[in-house]
């Protein structure tokens, strides 16, 4: 039997496990998640009757895969698509028609963690919650080498035949910086070094619920030249089942530069200054006082870049992988899911 052992549930690694499962080779797979929860950043949390995304907003059709996966593969229930236009901004908030450029936004009535919900629950994954891996180790084992995970407690996991990262760059070439690694070390310093200079932007998030209903004729709003201290503002109202009618949610997300800035100032103060600047940037003055907050900082919210080939396949070859849309250079939730495939793949064809 092979042993497969996963750092992170994020989606890529829910994809990962689903194929690795639907194979005919015998496998046993156990994933560490850190959270409590599932799926990552594309995350979903509720308060009354209101569901709401606080990550990742959406999945698109780009990817016939994943098409076939949401729409074929996975129970259908719940699943809504957005269509309503996504519209623009510039520096000086001017709001213009025109970047309605995804055939399909899907997410569920219960919200985007159903994917990885979905997936993980098709498989026979063992699943630990609130479990921080924080060595790699690869040794000796009984005239081969395997691959162990050990967590914050102390504890280890393992023998694993092969282990898949599915933390953002920067944790995960943190975690590949600890390994305790007993093979070729030019293959663990020139993985190190590719996956550590992924670039990253900051993301930090305001929820605003507002007591009445905001009529606009788009969806969300999208900063087109990066030059505006808000990046994203979308309307949690517009995905069906979401919030309730005569209500209206605004997902706000800073630029990269406002959000380093404020990351750890008080959340109070943030939602605040967010609100305000989204009640200019969109009209309404009302905007400035909601009813409710939440809110929720992305250190590492979106890669820029993504990773050589050739240090992940020399990797790949020692039964090491890594996953998720940060190795494509593509930082929406379609491309975690496309990779997250391909790595499973890969994987069940080398066992």
């Amino acid at each position: 039997m092979m042993q497969i052992g996963i750092v992170g549930a994020g989606a890529a690694a829910a994809a990962a496990a689903h194929t690795i499962d639907g194979t005919p080779t015998e496998t046993e797979i156990t994933v560490l998640e850190k959270s409590r929860g599932l799926g990552g950043r594309a995350a979903t949390r509720r308060r009354d009757d209101v569901v709401y995304e606080y990550g990742a907003n959406y999945v698109t059709s780009d990817d016939e895969r994943v098409v076939e996966l949401l729409t074929e593969t996975l129970d259908t229930e719940g699943l809504v698509d957005v269509t309503d236009p996504i519209w623009t901004f510039d520096r000086a908030g001017r709001v213009s028609p025109g970047d309605d450029r995804d055939d399909h936004r899907w997410t569920y009535r219960q919200g985007l963690t159903q994917i990885a919900k979905r997936l993980f629950a098709r498989t026979d994954a063992s699943v630990h919650r609130e479990t921080r891996v924080e060595t790699l180790i690869r040794e000796p084992d009984g005239g081969g080498e395997s691959w162990w995970l050990e967590d914050a407690s102390g504890a280890r996991w393992g023998p694993f035949d092969a282990v898949l990262l599915n933390p953002p760059a920067p944790q995960t070439a943190d975690l590949l910086r600890s390994a305790d690694w007993s093979g070729d070390t030019d293959v663990w310093e020139s993985l190190t070094d590719a996956v550590g200079a992924v670039p990253f932007r900051t993301i930090w998030t305001g929820i605003f619920h507002y007591p009445f209903e905001l009529e606009r004729p788009y969806y969300a709003l999208v900063n087109t030249d990066k030059a505006h201290e808000i990046g994203w503002v979308a309307r949690e109202e517009c995905k069906p089942g979401h919030v309730p009618d005569g209500e209206s949610v605004l997902i706000v997300q800073a630029n990269h530069e406002w959000s380093v800035d404020r990351y750890d100032e008080r959340p109070a103060e943030n939602c605040e200054r967010l609100a305000a600047m989204t009640a200019d940037l969109v009209g309404d003055d009302r905007l400035r006082e909601p009813d409710w907050t939440d809110f929720q900082g992305w250190r590492n919210a979106l890669a820029e870049d993504g990773v050589p080939v050739e240090p992940l396949e020399r990797a790949e070859r020692e039964g090491l992988y890594c996953l998720g849309d940060w190795v494509a250079g593509e930082a929406r939730l379609h491309a975690a899911l496309r990779n997250g495939l391909a790595v499973g793949d890969r994987v069940a064809d080398a066992g």
